[in-house]
């Protein structure tokens, strides 16, 4: 049976999905702690002041394929990852003081320098203990505009200039304790605009219906349908992100490669080139996995003198498969193991004659529990020593609407 033909097939997915994302009030909480951020790094009196700082998300928070890490077999605290733009001439700051100037910023205040980690590679990252046991990592990009020669190396390489003029340099402490500039630098606000692009025709049409529902089930936090984020809406392609990164977490939890699981900017790529505006998570799963099979061949995967490529698509001085080519790596080997993987649970999930099957399969392969409706932020792991409940309702089917429990 194909995924297709399979009716149960995407709502379960769809389900499951809702289950992976930020809740609304945990996606408030983390917008509020980043314009926090960046309101005291703004801040009269503050170093940084006159460069005009400015926080904003990147990566999946931005995306809207936001989902809570597994690692060892344990669900971890959301990643929200951030960019500290300062509006300074590259060419008149060294790597080193810019990454120092938002540090240095950040200990100031009591709060933030208590739960400041160790100085990371390329960010500063802020770890927040919730009472509820959810937590946040905020990590903090230190970064300045691309130059004029940068920006104009990537329009030459073909990237659009609506896309080219948001590239911003970033730092890089290395294993001697020397500060470079990142070859290349980066292009986060860049590449989720192209993202959007992809995903615009898909958010137009089911934007008004998920608000709707957003602001039923979500009263409390939402006054209107207008009060709900547009950050929010989940189209097909981001549902099937979240499904993919979760798959992935959950195949690799405990396996020798796990250090060498796909990175999730990887899939978020390879998912949104593949993207042709399927209307259902199922079949743009089925899609994507199919078109990454062409794309070893079409060279968006590409293996040249035996170095591995896939290039940013607003970006292609950077190597999102960059890791791959270490010495003795099995990235690229673990990426395509994984891709079958994925493959194979989801027709096997097709190809059961009841829902119930169907649901087991995908809720293992995920690692989530039988309640997908839940609209908490706990997820339960299962475990290979796991049984249903006596009371488990699995044969019953989940009707299409969002439904709240009470």
């Amino acid at each position: 049976m194909s995924i297709q033909t399979q009716t149960t097939l995407s709502p379960i997915l769809e389900s499951l999905a809702r289950s992976l994302d930020i809740p609304p009030s945990k996606y408030e909480e983390a917008v509020n702690r980043y314009q926090a951020v960046g309101e005291w790094l703004d801040a009269v009196g503050s170093a940084l002041k006159p460069f005009n700082p400015r926080v904003y998300p990147q990566g999946s928070f931005r995306l809207g394929t936001v989902i809570r890490p597994v690692s060892g077999g344990k669900v971890g605290d959301y990643d929200i990852d951030l960019v500290c733009l300062l509006h300074l001439t590259k060419g008149l700051m060294t790597p080193e003081r810019l990454k120092q100037m938002v540090g240095d910023r950040l200990k100031e205040h009591k709060t933030y320098e208590r739960m400041l980690d160790e100085e990371g590679r390329r960010c500063w990252t802020l770890e927040y203990a919730e009472s509820d046991g959810v937590g946040f990592h905020l990590d903090v990009l230190p970064a300045c505009p691309e130059d004029d020669a940068g920006r104009m190396r990537l329009v030459i390489a073909g990237v659009p200039d609506q896309y080219a003029t948001n590239a911003i340099a970033i730092t890089e402490l290395g294993e001697n304790s020397g500060y470079t500039w990142v070859p290349g630098g980066s292009n986060p606000m860049g590449f989720a605009e192209w993202f959007d692009s992809v995903n615009l025709a898909s958010r137009v049409r089911v934007a008004d219906v998920q608000k709707r529902m957003l602001a039923e089930s979500h009263r409390n936090i939402y006054a209107s349908v207008d009060a709900v984020p547009d950050a929010l809406i989940r189209t097909p392609l981001q549902r099937a992100i979240q499904i993919l990164k979760r798959h992935r977490d959950t195949r690799f939890s405990g396996h020798e490669w796990e250090k060498e699981k796909p990175i999730s900017m990887v899939i978020t790529t390879l998912a949104a080139l593949a993207y042709d505006g399927q209307t259902d998570v199922a079949t743009t799963l089925e899609a994507i996995l199919g078109k990454i099979d062409d794309f070893s061949t079409s060279g968006i995967i590409s293996k040249q003198s035996g170095k591995w490529g896939i290039p940013n698509p607003v970006n292609p001085g950077e190597n999102f498969a960059n890791r791959w080519n270490d010495p003795g790596s099995n990235r690229a080997d673990a990426f395509f193991e994984w891709v079958g993987w994925v493959q194979q649970d989801l027709f096997e999930a097709a190809e059961k004659a009841f829902e119930s099957d169907t649901r087991q399969i995908l809720t293992e392969a995920l690692g989530v529990s039988d309640a997908p409706r839940a609209t908490g932020t706990q997820l339960l792991l299962k475990t290979g020593e796991s049984v249903p409940g006596l009371a488990a309702m699995r044969h019953k089917q989940l009707p299409p609407w969002l439904t709240r429990l009470q």
